[in-house]
């Protein structure tokens, strides 16, 4: 592994009347005789003043036997802090996915490359907005509202650095490395920068690219380096970047296709020989947001339907009752409603089926027909046809893109959906409704959270850096906002599972099979 931090163990010769050099010639001249550095001829080793504070005294007590920690600061290493003995052995670093919603942080053995601990949170900067164009208009031409912002983005890796050290009883604070993933928006946080450049045309923004700062610069009780995983464009940031190093998608032989959704829609498809990337508004259906009882994959929310005896069944995450239901959920009762009739192709409800319900109660409602799939739950004709927009903003970015390079999804070996959406949705359900191709579903992968498994390489491996650089300056951008005929493309893809039934033979043979047994 060649990572970013190093700690070298030295046995640093006493001083005395012969030998009186200065405590920092004698640390530079011990760490370039040292193995990691004597290989390295030129190698570039800087002993800031604040790294030699307390080095005296931490020689002494280590009888002049003491353990370098140095961080690569993307010129060469610097001299974090000395440690008394040897404590090479205690090598640890962080990398995290910033998510809009969640954040989720790792700490990992830089001796060993294991993954010891991943804890979560919600993304405190939700304080100033749900969506991610909330938090830019807060912040749009508000300094003090951007160190607010700042200061909370801050103030979450903090706790999270708090709650693993907890759980491992190992010091996160002296761990020298943190890796950040996170699209172009909550770099922008992070950092304390004006974000609007992500959202206005001409879509200039501050940096996709960050150099290394120190964690004390951003807030955090942390010494160590921070590395931001760079972007490609406003909406195409460095968690899909990082997605691709998970993947290794730029490297592979076969043509494969990334689709990473949530409230926005990041999508990059090509192999070894081409990088086509593109990004655009999808919305939070796919999440279960804006659907009227949606909710987040956790417990109490309804993750699985089906239809048993012409009625719904749904299951509920950690059992009891059902509060409402996730995306995961919506898939399959979307698919399970369309199977058995109780929708048509254009996401209507079939009002003389029966099970189709008008919802009692206010005035408003008797006007919209739903379902009751949990007792006392129901999901509304108005959240039929958000999500059907949402799926179908997704699938159109993927369709234009394969047209535009001249290719069908015949062509296609690997189709990866990333997030936690791709991870727990039924591959079968996801077809049946147009929001996955028509394909091989061995083809179909779903990475996880690709973005905090790039994270993880790029930890282990500072390399990957300049593998990301090299992604980036390959990639065609294509910014699906700006294209004409898009929203035309969408109006086709909005149908259960296409207008364009022959994309989609297995769900043509699944309804021919449905009304035989009926």
């Amino acid at each position: 592994m060649e990572g970013w931090s190093r700690k070298v163990y030295l046995a640093l010769p006493v001083p005395s009347e012969e030998d009186h050099r200065p405590l920092q010639e004698r640390l530079l001249a011990a760490l370039e005789d040292s193995g990691p550095f004597r290989l390295e001829r030129a190698a570039y080793i800087r002993l800031t003043p604040a790294s030699l504070q307390n080095a005296q005294e931490i020689c002494e007590a280590g009888s002049w036997r003491v353990t370098a920690v140095l961080c690569f600061d993307g010129y060469g290493w610097e001299l974090l802090r000395l440690e008394p003995g040897n404590t090479a052995g205690k090598h640890y670093g962080l990398c995290v996915d910033l998510g809009s919603t969640t954040i989720v942080m790792e700490l990992a053995d830089l001796n060993t490359g294991e993954i010891l601990a991943q804890e979560s949170i919600f993304n405190p900067q939700i304080n100033w907005g749900e969506d991610i164009l909330s938090r830019i208009f807060y912040t749009k031409d508000r300094p003090e509202h951007r160190k607010r912002l700042q200061k909370a983005t801050a103030e979450g890796l903090q706790s999270l650095m708090e709650t693993l050290k907890e759980k491992t009883e190992i010091d996160t604070f002296s761990c020298p490395v943190l890796i950040v993933a996170g699209n172009t928006a909550m770099i922008h946080f992070l950092l304390g920068l004006d974000a609007f450049g992500v959202f206005q045309t001409p879509y200039a923004v501050q940096t996709l690219a960050p150099e290394p700062c120190k964690g004390t610069e951003l807030g955090l009780s942390f010494d160590g380096f921070v590395y931001c995983c760079p972007g490609m464009a406003n909406y195409l940031g460095g968690d899909i970047i990082s997605g691709m190093l998970a993947t290794g998608l730029a490297d592979q032989e076969e043509i494969c296709v990334f689709l990473d959704v949530g409230t926005n829609g990041e999508l990059v498809v090509g192999n070894r020989d081409f990088l086509l990337a593109g990004a655009g508004a999808a919305g939070p259906a796919l999440e279960g947001g804006v659907v009227h009882t949606g909710m987040r994959a956790k417990k109490g929310a309804v993750d699985q339907v089906t239809v048993e005896n012409g009625k719904l069944k749904a299951h509920v995450i950690g059992g009891g009752e059902a509060k409402g239901i996730c995306g995961s959920g919506i898939v399959d009762l979307i698919a399970e409603l369309f199977l058995n009739g109780f929708l048509d192709l254009r996401g209507q409800f079939q009002e003389e089926v029966k099970g189709v319900v008008r919802l009692p109660g206010r005035e408003e409602d008797e006007t919209e027909n739903a379902v009751e799939y949990a007792p006392g739950l129901y999901f509304y004709q108005s959240d039929i046809t958000e999500f059907l927009k949402t799926k179908a903003a997704a699938m159109t970015m993927v369709e234009y893109m394969m047209n535009l390079i001249g290719l069908t999804m015949e062509d296609v070996g690997r189709f990866y959906v990333a997030g936690a959406f791709g991870t727990h949705i039924d591959k079968e359900a996801a077809v049946t409704i147009g929001l996955y191709p028509d394909i091989d579903r061995e083809k179909l992968l779903s990475p996880g959270n690709a973005s905090l498994r790039g994270a993880e390489k790029l930890l282990l491996d500072r390399r990957l850096m300049d593998k990301a650089k090299d992604i980036i300056g390959r990639m065609q951008y294509v910014q699906f906002g700006a294209v004409e005929d898009f929203l035309h493309l969408m109006v086709a893809a909005t149908a259960i599972p296409h207008t364009d039934l022959n994309q989609f033979p297995s769900v043509v043979k699944k309804l021919e099979e449905r009304r035989k047994k009926s």
